[in-house]
């Protein structure tokens, strides 16, 4: 027990019977047996005035305890997405976006959303009126809050037209209302109105799934190479702030009550629900055109299906049978986005590029589950016959990959089960509770400590830069994944016929194409998995994994694709709404793989 903290307090712990106590950081006793907190605090008490030389007189309080005032100042919830909004773009920056992405791109679209949104820019906030600010009623300052700009060319979002600003300074309590009564509610003088569905429905109030949305609409905007399946995975691996990202506020700036709703994250948002922000998020904002998506551009599929190629190590031939595809399914040309049209929906640049690789695949193997064994069987025979033979083997590149993936899937798992979602600076609903939740927190760090002694293993994984790629093929001490066949050919699958090449396989094979009403069906995927060749899925699977989507997602793609492909070619394949049984020869004929929608 250390006397000088405690002061020579001796006192029986009432729930353990111990006398070994502590002092915590916010001055309250606390007994280091059982983590029981007492009302019981050391007060300091400063005696420079009256002697010279001696600078502290500590003594224990035996009255009531007296409350800690907290210097802060009041703040809106729009000013902590701010920060957050530009922690996110320092962090994209760090990766090697362009220096235009933060001040000329992700800034004005804030700028746009909080004039839309009506909490700036505008002669009539949402909060004015509404909301009683807890500084001088009408009071204006001249100066806004400094720790508030995003970019030295960003303007405040408390400096608008007719609006009571903010106090640029510390001297008010947050918390506390101009008159001294006390309020608990939260830190920011808003939250409610972030926690009515009403408001947030009307108003489009910013959420933190938003704060990613906006940075993946400004990556678009500004055409980088970032899809939003790397955004989410750089998210999830930590080098992008987005779980407990309220702890990059300034120290005047407190989150307590009701910003803990807000700012707390649980889960890291889905490919799906992060898309549909963003397009619900462009509409709202009423974007103009994009830039178009020309093949100069990293987005453009041409140059990200050779991306994902060289990731899933396939032959490096295979991305001209996918040039071919897009030129049949009319893809070839630019792409763009346009939100305020109807039919023009935010495009899936990564999954779209996978599906035109999967097309491709089955377009040479068939994936049918007979097929692709047997070019196989002659990709194996061509190398035995010939020993500098370099036929593509879709068995070998089966179990390399499958031994690559599993590898991969354990890797990630660990990494999710060692992340430690807990944050430095705890969140409590009310201030009454910050003694449980410190409490808590101090036994949770005990418990994370002792565990990792006796296991003798870091608590949180080893940090890696930030990669695009999840699998590293080729030879060498870096190599973890396999020997690399991207210069393999393609030579077992394909034939000449006149004065093109054409694959051996002369059928296609398809589920139905039948297109579904959004808003009345979802994916079927569910339901034709079982009836789907075991090959197919497990190359969905695959995809799936590299992109961090669900299969039924890269399904739903790939019909897409499908119908286009199949429209506007007319000289492709014989096309079969199922693949074809080779063995026995008499079957019954087969149902379409895939039901459609009642109309």
């Amino acid at each position: 027990m250390d006397e000088e903290q405690t002061g020579g307090y001796s006192d029986i712990c009432g729930q353990c019977g111990e006398v070994d106590w502590g002092v915590s950081d916010e001055g309250r006793f606390y007994c280091r047996s059982c983590h029981n907190v007492i009302e019981r605090t050391k007060e300091v008490v400063d005696t420079n005035t009256f002697m010279i030389g001696t600078s502290r007189v500590s003594s224990i309080s035996k009255g009531t305890r007296r409350k800690k005032l907290e210097q802060g100042r009041e703040w809106m919830v729009c000013e902590g997405f701010q920060f957050i909004l530009k922690h996110q773009a320092e962090a994209l920056l760090a990766m090697g976006v362009c220096p235009q992405f933060k001040d000329d791109v992700l800034c004005q679209f804030w700028r746009m959303y909080l004039q839309k949104s009506q909490q700036a820019y505008t002669k009539n906030p949402v909060h004015d009126g509404k909301f009683r600010l807890r500084s001088q009623g009408s009071g204006e300052s001249d100066s806004a809050p400094e720790s508030s700009v995003m970019s030295d060319s960003m303007m405040s979002a408390s400096e608008t037209d007719g609006d009571g600003d903010l106090a640029s300074g510390g001297g008010s309590v947050s918390g506390h209302t101009s008159d001294g009564v006390s309020s608990v509610c939260s830190g920011s003088i808003d939250a409610v109105s972030y926690l009515t569905p009403r408001q947030r429905r009307n108003q489009g109030l910013m959420s933190m799934p938003k704060t990613l949305a906006l940075c993946h609409l400004a990556l678009m905007w500004a055409r980088e190479a970032i899809t939003l399946a790397d955004l989410l995975r750089f998210v999830n691996e930590g080098h992008i702030p987005y779980v407990n990202a309220y702890e990059d506020f300034p120290e005047e700036m407190k989150v307590y009550g009701r910003d803990a709703l807000i700012f707390r994250v649980e889960s890291i948002p889905s490919y799906r629900h992060l898309h549909k922000e963003a397009q619900t998020l462009a509409v709202f904002l009423e974007l103009p055109l994009f830039p178009s998506i020309t093949l100069d551009c990293l987005l453009h599929p041409s140059l990200l299906t050779l991306r994902y190629l060289t990731e899933a190590n396939l032959p490096d031939e295979l991305h001209d049978w996918v040039c071919r595809i897009m030129e049949k399914a009319g893809m070839e040309e630019s792409v763009t986005f346009e939100p305020m049209r109807s039919r023009s929906p935010l495009p899936h640049y990564d999954v779209q590029a996978a599906a035109l690789i999967i097309i491709a695949m089955k377009l040479l193997f068939k994936l049918d589950d007979h097929t692709e064994w047997d070019l196989s069987n002659d990709a194996s025979d061509k190398n035995k016959e010939n020993p500098d033979g370099n036929s593509f083997n879709l068995r070998r590149w089966y179990r390399t990959m499958q031994t690559a993936l599993t590898a991969a899937a354990r890797r990630q798992q660990d990494n999710i089960a060692r992340k430690l979602w807990k944050a430095q600076k705890p969140l409590y609903t009310s201030k009454k509770d910050k003694p449980v939740v410190l409490k808590r927190r101090r036994m949770a760090e005990q418990l994370q400590l002792s565990f990792q002694k006796l296991s003798g293993s870091p608590l949180a994984p080893p940090s890696s830069p930030p990669s695009s790629f999840c699998f590293r093929w080729g030879e060498g001490e870096d190599v973890r994944d396999g020997p690399s066949l991207h210069h393999q050919t393609l030579d077992s699958s394909v034939r000449q016929r006149g004065a093109s090449l054409q694959p051996s396989n002369p059928e296609y094979w398809h589920p139905a194409l039948r297109a579904c009403k959004p808003r009345f069906c979802k994916s079927h995927y569910a339901e034709v998995e079982v009836t789907l060749p075991r090959m197919y899925v497990w190359l969905l699977d695959l995809f799936s994994f590299l992109l961090g989507v669900k299969p039924g997602c890269v399904y739903e793609e790939v019909l897409k694709v499908e119908r286009r492909f199949l429209r506007s070619s007319k000289s492709q394949p014989r096309a079969r709404a199922t693949p074809r049984k080779t063995q026995p020869k008499k079957l019954p004929k087969c149902k379409q793989t895939r039901k459609t929608c009642s109309r």
